[in-house]
């Protein structure tokens, strides 16, 4: 070859966002009626991993996915020294709050 043709392997690239479309894995369709009735067993379902597009009259309507876990711990102390609680916290409220509040 002359060097005018170079191949590029398709599945180390990432695509357009737009020439991804219908590539994504393959997701379950459940229509609204059978959402509400199966709501826990859906829910379970997206907790184990699970992708759920959810469709009304075949439309669909709104995607049940998992919840992000989170990679790294949390830090703990992170506003320590920032945040002080002063030592009439636990005393009752003054009337005149009271009375704002209805009580």
């Amino acid at each position: 070859m002359d060097g005018l043709v170079s191949f590029v392997d398709a599945s180390a690239t990432r695509g357009h966002i737009l020439t991804n479309v219908g590539q994504e894995p393959a997701m379950d369709t459940v229509n609204l009626y059978d959402a509400k009735t199966n709501l826990s067993a859906l829910v379970e379902r997206a907790a184990a991993g699970e992708e759920i597009i959810i469709a009304k009259a075949g439309r669909p309507l709104a995607r049940l996915v998992p919840l992000a876990k989170r990679t790294t711990p949390r830090p703990l102390g992170r506003y320590a020294g920032l945040i002080t609680v002063g030592p009439d916290f636990d005393d009752p409220m003054p009337e005149e709050f009271l009375k704002a509040f209805g009580e």
